[in-house]
Protein backbone atom coordinates (compact mmCIF):
# COMPACT_ATOMS: atom_id res chain seq x y z
CA UNK A 1 0.00 0.00 0.00
CA UNK A 2 1.46 3.33 -1.08
CA UNK A 3 0.28 6.68 0.64
CA UNK A 4 0.12 9.98 -1.02
CA UNK A 5 0.17 13.46 0.95
CA UNK A 6 -0.11 16.65 -1.53
CA UNK A 7 0.29 19.72 -0.33
CA UNK A 8 0.98 23.23 -1.79
CA UNK A 9 -2.04 24.35 -2.93
CA UNK A 10 -4.07 27.73 -2.00
CA UNK A 11 -5.52 30.70 -3.18
CA UNK A 12 -3.54 32.71 -6.35
CA UNK A 13 -4.10 35.59 -8.84
CA UNK A 14 -4.04 35.29 -12.49
CA UNK A 15 -0.03 34.84 -13.59
CA UNK A 16 0.97 33.53 -9.62
CA UNK A 17 2.70 30.56 -8.88
CA UNK A 18 2.45 27.92 -7.29
CA UNK A 19 4.73 24.50 -6.52
CA UNK A 20 2.72 21.68 -5.17
CA UNK A 21 4.32 18.61 -3.24
CA UNK A 22 3.29 15.14 -3.30
CA UNK A 23 5.48 12.81 -0.18
CA UNK A 24 5.08 9.56 -1.63
CA UNK A 25 5.31 6.92 1.39
CA UNK A 26 7.77 4.07 -0.87
CA UNK A 27 10.67 3.94 -2.66
CA UNK A 28 10.59 6.08 -5.93
CA UNK A 29 12.57 3.06 -7.45
CA UNK A 30 9.54 0.81 -7.62
CA UNK A 31 7.32 3.23 -9.23
CA UNK A 32 6.39 3.18 -12.78
CA UNK A 33 4.86 6.74 -13.69
CA UNK A 34 4.17 9.60 -10.99
CA UNK A 35 1.50 12.29 -11.91
CA UNK A 36 -0.35 14.94 -11.24
CA UNK A 37 -4.33 14.89 -12.12
CA UNK A 38 -6.44 17.67 -11.49
CA UNK A 39 -10.72 17.63 -11.14
CA UNK A 40 -12.55 20.87 -11.59
CA UNK A 41 -16.43 21.11 -10.31
CA UNK A 42 -18.56 19.13 -13.34
CA UNK A 43 -15.41 18.25 -14.95
CA UNK A 44 -14.01 15.02 -15.25
CA UNK A 45 -10.30 14.28 -14.19
CA UNK A 46 -8.03 14.51 -16.88
CA UNK A 47 -4.09 14.53 -16.43
CA UNK A 48 -1.94 17.26 -16.15
CA UNK A 49 1.40 16.17 -15.82
CA UNK A 50 2.89 12.41 -16.03
CA UNK A 51 6.90 11.31 -15.14
CA UNK A 52 7.42 8.21 -16.28
CA UNK A 53 10.52 5.75 -15.33
CA UNK A 54 13.36 6.75 -17.27
CA UNK A 55 12.79 9.95 -16.86
CA UNK A 56 9.92 10.64 -19.97
CA UNK A 57 7.79 13.45 -19.05
CA UNK A 58 4.49 14.14 -20.88
CA UNK A 59 1.72 17.24 -20.24
CA UNK A 60 -1.20 18.08 -20.81
CA UNK A 61 -1.47 20.66 -24.32
CA UNK A 62 -3.00 23.63 -21.94
CA UNK A 63 -0.46 23.36 -19.52
CA UNK A 64 2.85 23.19 -21.60
CA UNK A 65 5.07 25.87 -21.48
CA UNK A 66 3.73 26.68 -17.64
CA UNK A 67 3.70 23.48 -15.29
CA UNK A 68 6.81 21.25 -14.63
CA UNK A 69 6.69 18.08 -13.17
CA UNK A 70 9.56 16.93 -11.27
CA UNK A 71 10.65 14.55 -8.93
CA UNK A 72 13.31 13.62 -5.71
CA UNK A 73 14.16 10.14 -5.40
CA UNK A 74 15.85 10.62 -2.44
CA UNK A 75 13.46 12.58 -0.59
CA UNK A 76 10.04 10.14 -2.16
CA UNK A 77 8.91 13.33 -3.50
CA UNK A 78 6.70 14.68 -6.46
CA UNK A 79 6.54 18.48 -7.70
CA UNK A 80 4.26 20.48 -9.62
CA UNK A 81 6.07 24.12 -10.64
CA UNK A 82 2.64 25.93 -11.70
CA UNK A 83 3.59 29.50 -13.55
CA UNK A 84 1.47 31.65 -15.36
CA UNK A 85 -1.58 30.17 -13.65
CA UNK A 86 -4.90 30.83 -15.02
CA UNK A 87 -8.49 30.42 -13.84
CA UNK A 88 -8.86 27.70 -15.92
CA UNK A 89 -6.32 26.11 -13.97
CA UNK A 90 -8.65 25.81 -10.84
CA UNK A 91 -9.21 22.77 -9.51
CA UNK A 92 -8.57 19.86 -7.19
CA UNK A 93 -4.98 18.55 -8.39
CA UNK A 94 -4.62 14.54 -7.14
CA UNK A 95 -0.85 13.09 -6.95
CA UNK A 96 -1.00 9.39 -8.68
CA UNK A 97 1.53 7.15 -8.44
CA UNK A 98 1.84 3.38 -10.23
CA UNK A 99 3.51 0.61 -8.74
CA UNK A 100 4.86 -2.51 -10.06
CA UNK A 101 4.72 -4.83 -7.33
CA UNK A 102 5.10 -8.62 -7.46
CA UNK A 103 4.14 -8.86 -11.21
CA UNK A 104 1.45 -6.78 -10.99
CA UNK A 105 0.75 -3.35 -11.38
CA UNK A 106 -1.60 -0.80 -8.77
CA UNK A 107 -2.34 2.69 -9.15
CA UNK A 108 -3.13 5.03 -5.66
CA UNK A 109 -4.20 8.48 -5.45
CA UNK A 110 -3.48 11.30 -3.12
CA UNK A 111 -6.70 12.85 -1.58
CA UNK A 112 -6.29 16.52 -3.10
CA UNK A 113 -5.30 19.88 -2.85
CA UNK A 114 -7.54 22.88 -3.66
CA UNK A 115 -5.85 25.26 -6.24
CA UNK A 116 -8.06 28.40 -6.69
CA UNK A 117 -7.28 31.03 -9.48
CA UNK A 118 -9.28 34.19 -9.14
CA UNK A 119 -8.58 37.66 -9.25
Amino acid sequence: QVQLVESGGGLVQPGGSLRLSCAVSASMHSLNAMGWYRQAPGKEREMVALHISGGNTDYADSVKGRFTISIDNAKNMVYLQMNNLTPGDTAVYLCHVNQLYVGRKYDYWGRGTQVTVVS
